[in-house]
């Protein structure tokens, strides 16, 4: 079949026009519309002759309770920004937020840009949006997320597996009642999280207590607050928690030092990320260090391999994360008076 606009019209059912409007990325062309082009167009090999000469970097923001709120990312986009200097790619950071008014038309320029691979810091973004990015003119990779149904290369956290490991060593320390510090907007980073947590607890026969799961704000003031908050009741407390991340844990623990806890005395808390000052908090945050500059590296290179050979198949690299041992889990094991967590 003849690669053109008329047959993409045909195939379609839109008028040329309108074809040559979707295909040029111009306004006036609903989403929908314009991806059922872009895809026909593929198919027929149109959009095979523009090359990738340029990375957009998009960090997608949902409400920003995550992204906006942790140092975590920093670390990750100077990976991506380093190895595009070294591979000599140029990069353009751009955000697209989706409260934004002209959140539809912004996406349907980045999607119809055949001219600039996507590298998207998908971190707050569910299924229904990250199906839209399967409309894109150009090769697209995933970084720090993860979607069963969509066929998307992607650089991810090993989060259940790191969440395993990290329960584990709690447990290992003699802790048998482990609470979970859940993070009030779930991201598929969480959900991940939880699945480790629940399967440490079941491999080695403990029970999950509900009460001991507690949803707090992923701000490090915000989660201090909801921590404080909950505290007044009184809960049912576990002997250490494990904590979706780091400023959920460093939020926690400093509303429990408030409150008259001892951490680790009374309770212990690990982490998730490893954020710069885990290691000078006080005290010092048992934690997972994420490697996020070397998933930069390797989401901008599984996008040059994209770019330059194509790709018949997707790939999930998961990062192997490290388990850092600090100060805030006590051994129980050394300290066999001891009862648990205290009731206020």
């Amino acid at each position: 079949m003849k690669a053109n606009i008329r047959t993409i019209s045909e195939m379609t059912g839109f008028s040329t026009a309108t074809v040559s409007n979707a295909l040029n990325n111009k306004r006036g062309v609903n989403r929908e519309t314009a991806e059922k082009i872009l895809k026909a167009a593929r198919e027929i090999g149109y959009l095979a002759g523009p090359e990738v000469s340029r990375v957009k970097l998009v960090t997608y923001i949902e409400n920003g309770s995550i992204v906006n709120e942790s140092p975590f990312f920093s670390l990750l986009i100077s990976g991506v920004e380093s190895e595009c200097r070294r591979l000599g790619i140029d990069v353009v950071s751009c955000h697209l937020h989706r409260e934004d008014p002209n959140y539809d038309s912004y996406m349907g320029e980045l999607l119809g840009d055949p001219s600039s691979a996507l590298l998207v810091l998908a971190t707050e973004m569910d299924e229904k949006e990250a199906a839209k990015l399967q409309a894109a003119a150009a090769p697209v990779v995933i970084l720090d997320s993860w979607y069963e149904d969509l066929p998307f290369n992607a650089v991810l956290i090993d989060n259940a597996d790191a969440a395993y490991k990290a329960v584990s060593h709690l447990i290992e320390m003699g802790h048998t009642r482990i609470g979970h510090l859940r993070g009030r907007f779930q991201i598929k980073n969480f959900y991940y999280r939880r699945q480790g947590y629940l399967r440490a607890m079941a491999e080695h026969g403990l029970t999950v207590d509900p009460a001991c799961t507690l949803t707090l704000s992923t701000g490090m003031e915000t989660s201090r607050a909801d921590m404080a908050a909950l505290l007044e009741k009184g809960p049912k407390m576990p002997t250490a928690f494990f904590a979706d991340n780091d400023m959920i844990a460093l939020g926690a623990m400093r509303a429990l030092q408030q409150a008259g806890y001892k951490v680790p005395g009374d309770v212990s808390l690990v982490g998730f990320d490893d954020l710069p000052f885990c290691a000078i908090s006080d005290p010092p945050l048992t934690t997972v260090k994420v490697h996020n500059y070397e998933m930069g590296i390797a989401a901008v290179r599984r996008l040059s391999e994209l770019t330059s050979r194509g790709g018949e198949y997707s790939t999930k690299t998961q990062v192997t994360s490290t388990f850092v041992h600090r100060s805030s889990v006590l051994d129980l094991g050394k300290n066999k008076s001891h009862t648990g967590g205290i009731q206020l």
